[in-house]
């Protein structure tokens, strides 16, 4: 499993939705390192590594080579797989207002903003019961190397129930037989040779 959003207001819509959607905080563009244990992948040869390529838009396989030729343990399957669960985790921590978390999943600054966001609609009285009916693809749409710190963005395609209710228990928005399709992009972040193997989300965007 990985170890692993800023305006103003801090509230803004996570990824494009046809539909209703509850608004999340998107995540400052900056952000240290630090999510999943990665399998070791040393000396593997290149035919075995193309169906992990599958999983890497072609912009981002130019970054994702650079990653694996300076961290031979990096998997590109092992990756992908840690950052669905990450998704997964980290929409339904803040779904439920669960800030612990929500601190082990994401950079400081990504913490704050969810937070603020959490903190706002407790404020309002309102609670979700949203549902991640599916993740339909994960896809690497950009990598890179900045100094020591490496970063991925990833592409998630998924549908999402949603429903608001207010203090009394009322529904207020939203359909839980309804799922909306959701499009975001996720950038993960982590410090290469660094003694905490993990990943954490360092910035949220829509796709």
């Amino acid at each position: 499993m990985i170890a692993a959003f800023l305006a103003l207001r801090l509230y803004s819509v996570l990824g494009k939705r046809t539909g209703h959607h509850q608004p999340l905080p998107r995540a400052a563009e900056d952000g240290a390192a630090v999510a999943r244990p990665q399998a070791r992948t040393i000396d593997m040869p290149a035919e075995a590594r193309e169906p992990q390529m599958r999983a890497i838009d072609s912009k981002a396989e130019g970054g994702v080579r650079a990653l694996i030729a300076a961290d031979s343990s990096f998997d590109v399957a092992q990756f992908v797989d840690g950052a669905k669960s990450a998704y997964r985790m980290i929409l339904e921590a803040f779904w439920k207002g669960d800030r612990e978390t929500l601190a082990w999943l994401a950079e400081d600054d990504v913490k704050a903003a969810f937070e603020s966001a959490i903190d706002e609609r407790e404020a309002a009285g309102h609670t979700l019961e949203n549902r991640l009916v599916a993740i339909e693809r994960a896809t690497i749409v950009d990598a890179s190397l900045e100094g020591a710190v490496a970063r991925i963005a990833v592409r998630f395609d998924a549908d999402i129930a949603a429903v608001t209710r207010d203090a009394d228990g009322n529904v207020i928005a939203g359909s839980l037989s309804d799922a909306v399709e959701t499009h975001d992009v996720w950038t993960f972040s982590r410090r290469l040779r660094s003694d905490d193997p993990n990943w954490k989300l360092a910035e949220t965007d829509e796709a």
